[in-house]
């Protein structure tokens, strides 16, 4: 029998994988990618009678293959935050899906292994821009100020690492971050004992200052719309500029849009801070998807622009 580990390469699914193998541990066949590559349980290669764990990846987005590995006779436990949709009532189907704007996948996971790792879901919640949740967390466990300041700069980084249209986008290959990270129970010991994440700052350091100063801005009535060039570290730090520019300003929506070659946007969308609802419901729109506080959009027609804009300042 195989073992599957389907997960999102950034903070929220590396985080969450890690704390579930570190309660419960076995050898699986690693499938993951960057941020954005979501269509993920396609690439199983499951047979009946193995099982595969999801962890934060969108099920309405990988309905077709999730219906067709459970067909086949294979076990899914699912966990997640993003919109679901209708759930298959499928007896080999198990999920911990929690679509609350102050939950993250590892959040889930942690409340499931009744905070066994819990400093591991506060870099994740850091990582997923979730900081009263990450903070609660952080709390619980009773991390100190300097040492949670430590914990949302590692969920930063490896949040920042999964941006990217691809792997070829990022400093560090998804697996490899897991693989890093995976002899540790506690990250304080990781960041204490490796180099991941000063080279992390600094690359998304140039990155971020990079964006600030070449940003094509537009202040709408309830939000901004900031759109980047075509080039790696554009798409690397997407998401981040996103996180960053919201918490700035958090009583606004924020949306940045990377240029293709192909002639369309990918988006990064963020629902005001104050009030984070709705981000999954714009991008659906235009065929993306996500979280009620943070969205995206993979292929967004320059042509419809004019439209994005005017269903983003109605939506918010």
């Amino acid at each position: 029998m195989k073992r599957f580990d389907i997960f999102n390469g950034d903070a929220d699914g590396i985080c969450a994988l890690h704390q579930l193998r570190l309660a419960e541990p076995a050898d699986t066949i690693l499938i993951t990618g960057a941020k954005r590559e979501i269509m993920l349980l396609q690439r199983a290669n499951a047979q009946p009678g193995d099982s595969v764990t999801v962890l934060d990846i969108s099920l309405d987005s990988n309905r077709e293959p999730l219906i067709a590995l459970l067909d086949l006779g294979v076990k899914i436990d699912y966990f997640d935050h993003h919109f679901a949709g209708p759930i298959p009532a499928h007896a080999l189907l198990t999920t911990h899906i929690d679509t609350s704007p102050d939950r993250c996948t590892a959040l889930i996971v942690d409340r499931h292994l009744q905070g066994r790792y819990t400093r591991w879901a506060a870099v994740a919640a850091y990582g997923d821009n979730l900081h009263r949740a990450a903070h609660r967390a952080a709390s619980a466990c009773a991390v100190n100020s300097s040492d949670e300041r430590k914990l949302r700069e590692l969920g930063e980084a490896i949040n920042y690492n999964a941006y990217g249209d691809s792997v070829v986008d990022l400093a560090v290959d998804p697996v490899e971050m897991y693989r890093a990270i995976q002899p540790y129970s506690d990250p304080l010991e990781f960041i204490a004992s490796t180099g991941v994440l000063p080279e992390l700052q600094a690359r998304r350091t140039e990155d971020l200052e990079l964006a600030l100063g070449l940003a094509v801005t537009r202040r709408l009535a309830n939000g901004t719309l900031h759109i980047l060039p075509d080039a790696a570290w554009a798409r690397r730090v997407r998401g981040d500029f996103a996180n960053l520019v919201a918490r700035r300003d958090p009583a606004r929506a924020h949306a940045v849009l990377t240029a293709g070659a192909d002639g369309r946007y990918t988006a990064s969308v963020r629902a005001p801070l104050d009030c984070p609802r709705g981000a999954d419901v714009l991008c659906r729109k235009f065929g993306g998807n996500g979280r009620v506080a943070a969205a995206g959009i993979d292929g967004l027609d320059r042509a419809r622009l004019d439209e994005f804009v005017t269903a983003f300042s109605v939506a918010f």
